[in-house]
């Protein structure tokens, strides 16, 4: 099941807080949704379910109108919104009971055994809302979205409030989630999203900077990397490795050398010739990554 946003526009007086935006989440994809505060995450996220009308262009999901038809697109999303209003005088079984009425969920109780397993709510069921912590009150919000189980999963900040061994878990099961599953993730965690997702959507100022893999992010096209090599001999010097297509070499430690350069492929041929005509032995070659947090601030600072 997809979804697909065309065009879409949010106006709030004067200020654009979406402008013109399209892309697809496919079935099987955790997609993560990055972008400063104020950039029109969770203004894309409320469009996307239905619960924020747009000013101009169509979300589809799975080909069914959103503006269209509300009733029917609900039915197939799940959603975690970032503030998950809940009610803290209601017991957790019972508030699940109550979300499950609401979507008319047949075999209530059946589901809500499932969402209280899933999530890790087994030995808070029996507690008021307002009495657990904000971690386990967000475990309540994944159960809710959880609880018809959606085809559709939006979920913004979803791991807000929840110490290290709860992301853990919850990461988890976001990615069981996504294997079958249309996911949209949004989070201010980098790691989090680098950890969990298959697809990084970057928004800044209400528009799509950048929407692909996140290998292709940290090594765009015609952008300089850093290529490292190691060989088992200690004598070389960088003068040696200055091929062609290399912009600089530096020397780490003896026999360890970082190659710099916008031609990453045909240096590492090079180096593999080099080591061939030369009877060197190689005992690592790789590819110096950027960081998410790098392209997120390159794609959301100075602009």
């Amino acid at each position: 099941m997809s979804v697909e946003v065309q065009h879409l526009l949010k106006q709030y007086g004067t200020q654009l807080a979406v402008n013109d935006i399209s892309f697809k989440l496919n079935k099987g994809e955790i997609t993560g949704f990055l972008g400063p505060n104020g950039a029109g995450k969770s203004t894309t996220m409320k469009m996307i379910t239905g619960y924020l009308k747009s000013d101009a262009g169509t979300v589809l999901v799975n080909g069914i109108d959103v503006q269209r038809n509300p009733i029917d697109v609900k039915k197939m999303i799940g959603y975690l919104p970032e503030s998950n209003a809940l009610y803290y005088e209601m017991y957790v079984s019972e508030y699940l009971y109550f979300v499950a009425g609401i979507k008319k969920i047949d075999q209530k109780w059946k589901h809500i055994k499932n969402v209280i397993a899933l999530t890790g709510l087994e030995l808070e069921k029996n507690k008021k809302i307002g009495q657990l912590s904000k971690g386990y009150k967000q475990r309540v919000g994944l159960a809710a979205a959880l609880i018809n189980q959606p085809k559709v999963l939006i979920l913004d900040e979803p791991i807000s409030g929840l110490d290290p061994n709860q992301i853990v878990e919850i990461r988890n099961v976001i990615k069981q989630q996504g294997s079958d599953k249309t996911v949209l993730f949004s989070s201010h965690t980098l790691q989090e999203v680098n950890a969990v997702c298959d697809r990084v959507m970057i928004i800044h100022k209400g528009q799509i900077v950048a929407n692909d893999s996140l290998q292709n992010l940290q090594h765009q096209k015609n952008e300089v990397v850093t290529v490292i090599v190691s060989f088992r001999e200690q004598y070389l010097t960088p003068e040696q490795l200055k091929f062609n297509f290399v912009d600089r070499v530096e020397m780490i430690t003896l026999g360890n050398f970082k190659l710099h350069t916008k031609q990453e492929q045909l240096v590492r041929k090079n180096l593999l010739a080099f080591a061939l005509q030369e009877n060197l032995n190689i005992l690592s070659l790789q590819t110096e990554q950027k960081s998410l947090e790098e392209v997120f601030r390159q794609l959301t600072l100075g602009s």
